[in-house]
Formats: structure tokens, C-alpha cells, sequence
């Protein structure tokens, strides 16, 4: 069993002992599709998984959304055996790399992803959707439930990439058990809560904001194989949905179904996630007549912020205890930010920093086998998102994108993130990355890949004119140039990935537009 040091001294409840307590529960604890278990058969499935795992090292979970997947990663909690959640995007030489960095020792999959696995590694692996699984599963008596450490590792979820190789984060027994239960205190959630969880389940929103706290409650879990935004809302009323968890774009994809009178008529209570674009967050609340709860919080476990009543539009709230926006040169913490009588941001290069928890060292549990990235999180004793922001006068925070989103435009630095912001308001662009290309002299020029809303073409005459209109549009934010996408790469979790388009920067067959005499010309390739 994989244990971490941990100098904490108080007595944490597991996720293992949430879990054992749902054992004699009658009650329904999971729907998908036309079938239903109550939360003493999860249990009892779960601990007949844990019968054929590799008691002795790490299994990795190569599933769908679906009951197996639950069943395999609450019998592992049970065991107390680590889980890898292993990102069904990766391929090849990059999957390999997961799974025997992680040290795998068994993978669960099924047929229609086995053969990405053929060859690839030689780890044994069962397909969860054969024959061979349902005899052996069949003739396996149920693990017995034995005391679980909360230093235990209880599963490693890989960050998304976007900006480097995937990290594997560790969440021990200890940690999970406590987000549990702080979600279930915090939202005010009870066993008569229906938990909505269609987000894909090797990412830690699925696990942490969605099936943590429906254990914690004994409430009801309504899995999806995967999200459909047609299919949400006659989810949402035949399962009698309380409770959605999202990350990304949900939310805008929700609401790009077709509005009807009585979309507010459901039993939705909260949605809860993060990265959701400031109009969707309102325009979901009021049309589907709920709250919306739109936080940052990172899978690292340490740094968290919260909208709170009064948070100006744009700005991720207020920040905890402890929580600063350090210059990273200096070690100081930033100045608030300025502004102008129009809101532009006059103090982008002194006001902007890394977001950094200072008092959060402790909660952070590492990546595994990687000592170079985990020392890079944690320096000086505090820990460092990689993310960047700003803060106001009155202490709400803005976020100014990843650490390697700024651009330097003639001298100056930017940050992408107020410039995605801004763009975000012409609305016939459904979706904004902005990043920064070669400038043919030096330093960067500002670039945007932006999508279209349905029905719209991009109108070089009417964005300039749109552009003009800002008054806060900073002085060298106007993009010098325009990609028209179908869609913006993204990970799995909906998270952009920048890279692709800086590596690809003007070399594209999509429509390009450059900033040329006062407007936007088409280029030709």
C-alpha cells in the first residue's frame, strides 16, 4: 500500500470508511440508464472487484463512465489499493508512459478500448465487458473491509497537459475523505440529493465535486457514459437532479439548446464547477431557475477561490486565508490592481503575479514519481499554481491566464486572459483563445482563434467597429490577427490547448485575418 508522510495530527475520516458506511444503506445510490442499484449492491459490487485487484500494486482504470467504473474505483477505496485514472485520449508511447510511470500493475478496461493496450505494455489487464470477467467476477468472494490508513494513496489523476507532459496528482484516503465531507457541510447537501455526474470520471471533478459528496450524503448518483447537452435537461427531470457538477463548457453548451418557456420548471438546485464563461454563469441560473456556483480550485487540493455576493462581473471572487498574487522575481506580494475611468488596466506589469497559497504547503500531497515537478509547485515553502491574476482594490481577483500567457507587444507585457475576456463580448464569437506569435522583429504580436455563433460569419467592419467601442481595450491588445475556427482544441476536460495553436501560430487552412490599415484583411494561404 503507497502511504505519504503527513505531519498532520488530527484524526481524518477516509474515503474508505465513507464508502463501508453506505454498506446497509437501502436506498438508491446509482442510476444509468434503465438500471438502478441501491447503495448496499454498490457496496457489495464494489468489494467484489476489490477481490481481483493486485492487492500489491496500482490498478489502472482504462473505462467509460458507467457502473463498472464506480464499482472498481469504490471497491479500490475499500481495499485501500491506489487507483490511475488513465486518460483515454493518450495513444501509443504516450499512454504507455502513463501507465509505467504510475507503476500500474493491473489495468481494468473493456473491449472497445483493449486494443489501444495491445502490445503497448506488458502489464495484465481485464476487459470488464467479456465472458471470461462476468465467471471470474462470478466465482471472486467479496473482499472484506479492513482499516484504511488516511495517509493511504487512494488515486492518482493526471493534470490535463495543456502546457506540459500530464502530471499524476496524489490524493490520499485522508484528503478525499475531508473534500467529502466539506463539499456535503458546504453546499448544505443531504441523502436526498441527486448527483449528476456526466463528466468524465478519470478527471478529478467527476470524482471530488460529484461522487465524493454523493457518498458522503448517501445520495443518489445519476451517471452518464458522457455528457450530451440535448440530454440534460430530460435528465434533469426524470431523475429528479439536484446537484450537476461541471468543468469547462457545459454550461454554454446547455444553453446553446433551444430555450422554452418552462426550462425553469425542474428540481435543479446548484450547479457546481469551474472555467465557466461570466454570461453563461447568469444565463444559466436564470433559465434554468437554480444556483450557479463557479469556483477556481485546482486538482493540486491547495488553492481555492469563491464568487461571494457582490463579486463584480469578470472576477473569480475572494481568496482564502493566505492566498497572494506573488511576483515570482521578487517574492513580494503584487500590488492591487488600477484602472482607469473606463476599467481598463493601467498597472498590468506590476499588478499581475502568480497566484500562490502560502499556507498551503501541507496540503499538497505531491505528484507521484515526479520529485522535479513537485518542487516546482513548492518553493519557499508555499505553493504555486502556475496560473496568473490580479486582484482590486477591494480585494476580488481576476484571473490573467496560465504563467506562460504572457505576451510581450512592443515592450510591454499582457496577459491573455482580459484579453479573452474582452473579445468574449462581441457576440457573434462563441469562443476566444488568445496567445502570442513571433513578431517578424521581436517579441510577440497578439493572436485570437476565435469560434462563431451558430448562424454568424465574422464581419471585419463590424469587429473593428466593435473594437473601437471598448473603452477599456487596452493600448496594444487589439489582435493583429484573427483565426476563424470550427472548433478550439481542447482537452478531454474542455480545457484549451494553447500550445497547438502557438506551434501552429499563421500556418493554418482555417480563415485568417490580419489587422492592416485600420481593419482586418483576409489573408490568402
Amino acid at each position: 500500500m503507497t502511504e505519504l508522510a503527513d505531519d498532520r495530527p488530527a484524526r481524518e475520516t477516509t474515503f474508505a470508511e465513507l464508502v463501508a458506511a453506505r454498506a446497509d444503506d437501502d436506498s438508491t445510490g446509482l442510476c444509468f440508464e434503465d438500471a438502478s442499484w441501491t447503495w448496499r449492491e454498490v457496496v457489495a459490487e464494489s468489494r467484489r472487484r476489490a477481490a481481483l485487484a493486485d492487492a500489491g500494486g496500482h490498478v489502472g482504470l482504462f473505462l467509460e463512465n458507467g457502473p463498472e467504473h464506480l464499482f472498481w474505483l469504490l471497491g479500490l477505496a475499500l481495499a485501500g489499493v491506489p487507483a490511475v485514472e488513465l486518460n483515454p485520449t493518450r495513444r501509443g508511447a504516450e499512454l504507455a508512459r502513463d501507465i509505467t510511470h504510475t507503476d500500474c500493475t493491473m489495468l481494468v478496461t473493456e473491449t472497445s478500448r483493449a486494443p489501444l493496450l495491445d502490445g503497448l505494455v506488458d502489464v495484465p489487464s481485464l476487459s470488464v465487458d467479456t465472458t471470461a470477467y462476468t465467471e471470474r467476477l462470478a466465482a471472486a468472494e467479496p473482499a472484506g473491509v479492513s482499516p484504511v490508513s488516511p495517509k493511504a494513496v487512494f488515486s492518482l489523476v493526471f493534470t490535463s497537459g495543456t502546457t506540459s507532459a500530464p502530471k499524476a496528482v496524489i490524493c490520499t484516503q485522508g484528503r478525499l475523505g475531508r473534500i467529502a465531507v466539506q463539499q456535503r457541510d458546504r453546499r448544505a447537501l443531504t441523502c436526498d440529493d441527486v448527483f449528476y455526474v456526466v463528466m468524465p470520471m478519470f478527471h478529478s471533478n467527476a470524482l471530488m465535486a460529484g461522487i465524493a459528496p454523493a457518498v458522503a450524503t448517501g445520495g443518489r448518483i445519476v451517471l452518464r457514459r458522457r455528457f450530451s447537452a440535448s440530454g440534460f435537461l430530460p435528465d434533469v427531470r426524470r431523475h429528479g437532479v439536484t446537484f450537476f457538477n461541471y468543468v469547462g463548457k457545459p454550461l454554454s453548451y446547455i444553453l446553446a439548446t433551444p430555450e422554452k418557456p418552462d426550462d425553469a420548471d425542474n428540481p435543479l438546485r446548484i450547479a457546481f464547477g469551474n472555467e465557466a464563461a461570466e454570461r453563461d454563469i447568469h444565463e444559466f441560473a436564470r433559465r434554468f431557475g437554480c444556483t450557479v456556483i463557479d469556483s477556481y480550485g485546482s486538482s493540486e487540493g491547495e488553492i481555492r477561490l469563491n464568487r461571494v455576493p457582490g463579486t463584480p462581473p469578470g472576477s473569480l471572487g475572494v481568496a482564502e486565508p493566505g492566498t497572494l498574487v506573488i511576483d515570482p522575481a521578487t517574492l513580494r506580494e503584487c500590488p492591487p490592481a488600477k484602472f482607469d475611468e473606463h476599467g481598463a488596466l493601467l498597472n498590468a506589469e506590476e499588478a499581475i503575479g502568480e497566484i500562490v497559497d502560502t499556507m498551503g504547503a501541507a496540503k499538497f500531497e505531491g505528484y507521484y514519481n515526479n520529485p522535479e515537478a513537485t518542487a516546482k509547485r513548492v518553493r519557499n515553502g508555499w505553493t504555486w499554481s502556475g496560473d496568473l491574476a490580479y486582484r482590486d482594490a477591494d480585494g476580488y481577483w481576476y484571473f490573467a491566464g496560465r504563467d506562460d500567457d504572457w505576451l510581450r507587444v512592443d515592450g510591454e507585457n499582457i496577459a491573455a486572459a482580459p484579453v479573452e475576456r474582452l473579445l468574449a463580448r462581441y457576440e457573434p464569437f462563441s469562443d476566444v483563445a488568445v496567445y502570442g506569435v513571433p513578431d517578424d522583429h521581436v517579441g510577440d504580436q497578439v493572436m485570437a482563434a476565435v469560434t462563431l455563433a451558430p448562424g454568424q460569419a465574422f464581419d471585419p467592419a463590424s469587429f473593428t467597429a466593435f473594437l473601437a467601442a471598448q473603452p477599456d481595450l487596452g493600448t496594444k491588445w487589439t489582435p493583429r490577427y484573427i483565426r476563424v475556427v470550427k472548433d478550439l482544441p481542447r482537452t478531454p476536460t474542455n480545457k484549451v490547448l494553447k500550445r497547438s495553436l502557438r506551434t501552429e501560430a499563421r500556418n493554418t487552412t482555417d480563415p485568417l485575418y490580419e489587422h492592416h490599415n485600420g481593419t482586418y484583411e483576409l489573408r490568402t494561404p
